[in-house]
């Protein structure tokens, strides 16, 4: 019985004190989280790009596998919750290119991040089997899911 209430009030406190550090986040804050994980996402893409849709390096299954993992992960950890309007105009590791217009189309907002989120998720799976035609085909849809949110929220 003394386990239960100590897990439970360490436990309270655990949540206690992540609230709390969720509370101070600045918008800088923000948009520095945003950008380091899109460039890693970024990044991830390059390593998949170069072996099975360019071939500028030679198609290793597993290291595509890996990547295709991070992209996934990223596109479901809840990044969304990472905007805010506060962030229009914000400098985290450099100035973001967040338009207004993202906070004005919540519905279109919603449709794009929710294709993003099936895309990378399709590309994870598909990379997990191996072949390097259909990852090169779910890389390119996955590619044009991006391009969606950059199009229509991004300033150039």
């Amino acid at each position: 019985m003394k386990k239960m209430f100590f897990s439970l009030a360490v436990g309270a406190l655990a949540l206690s004190v992540g609230v709390a550090a969720q509370a101070q986040v600045t918008a800088e804050d923000m948009v520095k989280f945003r950008q380091s994980g899109y460039t890693f996402m970024s990044w991830n893409m390059g390593k998949i790009k170069a072996q099975a849709v360019d071939g500028t390096v030679p198609y290793n299954q597993e290291q595509v596998a890996a990547a295709a993992n991070v992209i996934a992960a990223i596109a479901n950890s809840g990044m969304g919750a990472l905007y805010s309007p506060a962030t229009l105009g914000e400098t985290g590791w450099k100035e973001t290119r967040l338009l207004p217009a993202f906070f004005e189309e919540q519905d279109k907002v919603r449709e794009v991040a929710v294709n993003f989120v099936q895309q990378a998720n399709a590309l994870q799976e598909i990379a997990a089997m191996g072949d390097q035609a259909e990852i090169a085909a779910q890389f390119d849809t996955l590619s044009q899911a991006c391009r969606a949110c950059h199009d229509d929220f991004r300033a150039k």
